[in-house]
This record gives structure tokens, C-alpha cells and sequence, in this order.
């Protein structure tokens, strides 16, 4: 049925090093997903901040793709984003013609966020924040949503990567995000389209 799916919907997963963007491609996808994960090397240590993800073995090195399709019309296909600065100038290109972005968060190093949230924003882009669970410290909401200085409209969700029904709730909150997002944009005038 997939194949013959005639409407693709883009979804970016983007977020720091180690968040789990690549576990939440894998928990969801319908196929094998592609991934271009390889084995850290000492030598990435001294270009890739690794602080908080030591024990971490492997990282995306290009971008994780997997696939959902919702019916024989529509599939989701997922974009999991390298999280290292290094690779950071991929996410423009990844953010063009996205439906929508999930920034994928850790509440032990919630400034690994910024970055993302600031290309979104600037691209256009409709996107939540999901905060994975790594057993890390607690914060509110309302603690993540000033850390991050966060707009109010923008969701902020908990979630487990690990889980392929976590997973797909936090796809469910971005589509119907999204489904929001463009209802509320006011459509372009006749001026502005001459």
C-alpha cells in the first residue's frame, strides 16, 4: 500500500547529541529504517562536544529515514537530523518542504536545544518539543518553557523514544500541531500575491 502513497508528508526529528532522535525514527517506522549511525571515535571527542553522552558508542553522521504510512494515500516519512554541530548545516535543508519538526529534548542538557528551535523558527517551520525521558532531573513545564523561552502556542510533551506508542503520540500532537498551526495563518492577499 505504501507504494503506491501519492501524498508524502516531511517530518524533521532534530534535537542535540545523544537525545534519541535516531530511537524514535527505529520505535516507528514501518520499514527498516535507513541509518547512517557510525562508531564515536576518541578523535570526534575533540570536535563534538559529548558532555553529558560519554557512554554513547555510536551517532548519526548524515540523517536516520523511516517511513509511516497513515493510508493509501498519505505517509509520513521521518528525517532523524545529526545532532552534532558540526552537521548542523544539513538542517535547512532537511526543514524545506517539512510538514512540520519535533525537537526532541533532554531535560540534562536542554541547551542542546536552542539551536534547533531558533532554525525553525527562522525557516517557518511548525514544530513541538518532546523531552524524552532519561530518568534525569525533573522540571515543569513551565520550568522548560522559560528555559527554552518558548512560545506558549508551541506543545511541549513528555515522551520515551524508546516506545513506539510514545513515539506516535508525539507524532499524533505535531500533526494535529500542524492541522492548528496552518488553520490560524491568515491567507496572503490579493496584493501580496500579485
Amino acid at each position: 500500500m505504501g507504494a503506491q502513497a501519492d501524498n508524502g508528508l516531511k517530518i524533521v526529528i532534530v534535537g542535540g547529541l545523544g537525545v534519541g532522535k535516531t530511537t524514535m525514527v527505529r520505535s516507528v517506522s514501518e520499514i527498516r529504517p535507513l541509518s547512517t549511525e557510525e562508531t564515536m571515535t576518541r578523535a570526534g571527542e575533540t570536535v563534538d562536544d559529548v558532555s553529558g553522552v560519554q557512554h554513547k558508542a555510536t551517532t548519526t553522521v548524515a540523517f536516520d529515514f523511516g517511513r509511516i504510512t497513515l493510508d493509501s494515500h498519505n505517509v509520513l516519512y521521518l528525517f532523524g537530523a545529526p545532532g552534532q554541530e558540526r552537521f548542523w548545516f544539513l538542517w535547512d535543508r532537511l526543514f524545506s518542504g517539512a510538514l512540520g519538526a519535533v525537537v526532541l529534548l533532554d531535560t540534562r542538557r536542554i541547551d542542546d536545544s536552542w539551536y534547533a528551535i531558533d532554525r525553525l523558527e527562522r525557516h517557518g517551520t511548525p514544530f513541538i518539543v518532546a523531552c524524552n525521558d532519561f530518568g534525569g532531573p525533573r522540571h515543569t513545564p513551565d520550568e522548560i518553557r522559560a528555559a527554552l523561552d518558548l512560545d506558549p502556542d508551541v506543545p511541549l510533551i513528555d515522551c520515551d523514544a524508546r516506545e513506539r506508542d510514545s513515539s506516535k503520540q508525539v507524532l499524533i500532537t505535531l500533526v494535529e500541531h500542524v492541522r492548528q498551526y496552518y488553520a490560524t495563518q491568515t491567507p496572503p492577499s490579493e496584493q501580496e500575491l500579485v
